[in-house]
């Protein structure tokens, strides 16, 4: 009950709970070479957050290193994040353009230059897909749309039969949900909203198509979207601010679980270090090896740090990468040979609907989706389908989706010797099932409402965005690569926390899964080896 007054204390502290934030991020708290820690969390994202929050509780002093930037600066606009429309260097990861999912429009890139900088929102290109992953003190949750949403049960049953389904859905769960500040829209707002038109409309036409739909609840603070709405407040939600980061209303992990770790004085935070190596120290725990980088990407300094304990959160991406090469070099080359196996995109592909020009979405669209399709029964094709925003701030006339589907295929990390780099083996071609799965729900609502689907907006004459995704999970699953609860077999003291750890799907946005997940593996971590 304590931790979660905290949290709960936390997410309301605003400014307060950022300023403690800024505090354990400032220059003095970073990690030196030759320090000695009792536990190291490498990432920021929900996985780590997590971890931080329980250890720091716990008593136990921790450091949290993140290869992207603390976000608590004001650029030169007096706003620490850009928007979508107006990208600058802020907006992408080591990019001198920009790379949007939606990169087209009637068929020309619409993509821009900006400045080399370690932007808040990374597109890393690989064989066959370009993986969306946040950058800074929060990680992806500060890019992503904010919909919490709780897998079916039976589903999560399936992904991981080796966890207890009842104490995921009576304990972890809510104490994920009640952590990271979910909340639900007012209904009765929604059906009157003009910035939620678009939403509806969609809506209205799934129902009439034969579809369900269910509301998503967020993270953004609905109660602010009212007052933006009403003009009130500064606009945020409603200023196309949500893939480059939140200026107002979202209650990120800097403002929740991270603020509320930096409450309890036991937590550090080293930002713009990039962990390179982790191998056993002769002293016992681990050395941990980083660059620290400028805002250019280059290295500045290489540090070595001694850890008691290594909790790897630096995503599926991330982790996956950081072990696979760790083993391929010899410095933990015992991890077991499914390392680096079972990668998938949940299933994700985007596509748009062109509507009659009678039939308006609304020239303001807020950037936080607030209700799905949800057609996960059908046997022949689950399909769980996000309407989402096109906050271009005129009107466009269109209908978009992140359908979520049930794609099997799965993907493998591996360690080019030639290149030093770690692959990902996932092909385009292998996103077939979804595009199959979400066809089969919008040819039949483009029949029934006699519409047609969009084909400019992902490349030229393509329909599917088939090539991206905002949900990368697996690499290191849970049971498989690691033991039940995350440790790594055959080395003590070192842990998987993050999204890795899930077999590629979870039918619906992962970040309450990933959650709850890590709270479940923590505490029993904590209950059993620390103590």
């Amino acid at each position: 009950m304590t931790s979660r007054r905290t949290l709960l204390r936390a997410t309301a502290l605003g400014a307060p709970a950022a300023v403690l934030l800024a505090k354990a991020s400032a220059a003095g708290a970073a990690l030196s070479t030759g320090d000695h820690v009792a536990a190291l969390v490498i990432g920021s994202g929900y996985g780590g957050a997590v971890t931080a929050l329980r250890l720091t509780q716990a008593g136990i002093a921790t450091a949290v290193v993140e290869m992207g930037m603390a976000w608590n600066t004001a650029g030169s606009n007096g706003k620490i994040f850009c928007d979508m429309l107006e990208p600058d260097q802020r907006s992408y990861w080591l990019r001198t353009t920009t790379d949007q999912p939606l990169g087209y429009f009637l068929g020309i890139n619409v993509n821009k230059s900006i400045t080399r900088y370690t932007g808040v929102l990374d597109s890393e290109k690989f064989a066959g897909i370009r993986v969306y992953q946040g950058r800074g003190v929060g990680g992806g949750s500060l890019v992503n749309g904010g919909m919490a949403v709780v897998p079916r049960r039976d589903y999560f049953a399936e992904i991981l039969p080796s966890v207890d389904v009842a104490s995921m859905y009576d304990t972890y769960f809510p104490r994920a949900n009640a952590g990271l500040g979910v909340n639900a829209i007012d209904t009765a707002w929604f059906e009157t909203a003009s910035c939620y038109r678009y939403a509806r409309v969609s809506r209205d036409q799934a129902r009439a198509s034969g579809y369900s739909t269910t509301f998503l609840n967020n993270v953004y603070d609905f109660g602010y979207m009212k007052q933006e709405l009403a003009g009130t407040v500064t606009r945020s939600a409603l200023a196309s601010e949500v893939i480059y980061g939140n200026n107002y209303g979202k209650r990120s992990l800097d403002k929740t679980y991270l603020a509320a770790a930096a409450a309890t004085g036991r937590l550090s935070i080293t930002a713009q270090h990039v962990v390179t190596a982790v191998a056993p120290n002769s002293a016992g725990g681990y050395t941990v090896t980083m660059n620290q980088i400028d805002t250019a990407g280059a290295t500045v300094t290489t540090k070595t740090v001694r850890a008691d304990r290594v909790f790897f959160a630096a995503g599926s991406i991330g982790t996956s990468k950081l072990l696979v090469a760790m083993r391929a070099q010899g410095a933990l080359p015992n991890l077991p040979s499914a390392v680096g196996q079972g990668w998938g995109n949940n299933g994700n592909v985007m596509v748009a609907r062109a509507q009659h020009l009678w039939n308006t979405t609304g020239a303001l669209e807020a950037g936080m989706p607030a209700m799905g399709i949800d057609n996960w029964a059908d046997p022949a094709g689950p399909v769980f389908a996000e309407i989402a925003p096109f906050p271009a701030g005129t009107e466009l006339w269109i209908s978009l989706y992140l359908a979520i589907t049930k794609n099997p295929n799965r993907a493998q990390f591996s360690y080019n010797s030639s290149t030093g780099a770690v692959e990902l083996s996932w092909q385009t071609a292998q996103n077939q099932p979804a595009v199959n799965a979400a066809k089969r729900v919008f040819d039949t609502i483009n029949k029934a409402q006699v519409t047609v689907y969009r084909s400019d907006l992902f490349g030229v004459n393509k329909v599917w965005g088939d090539d991206f995704t905002y949900h990368p999970l697996g690499g290191c699953i849970l049971n498989q690569a690691t033991d039940n609860y995350g440790r790594l077999p055959g080395y003590p003291g070192l842990y998987v926390m993050d999204g890795s750890l899930i077999p590629g799907s979870t039918g619906v946005n992962p970040f309450v899964t990933i959650t709850a997940l890590a709270e479940r593996n923590i505490e029993k971590i904590i209950s059993t080896d620390l103590t």
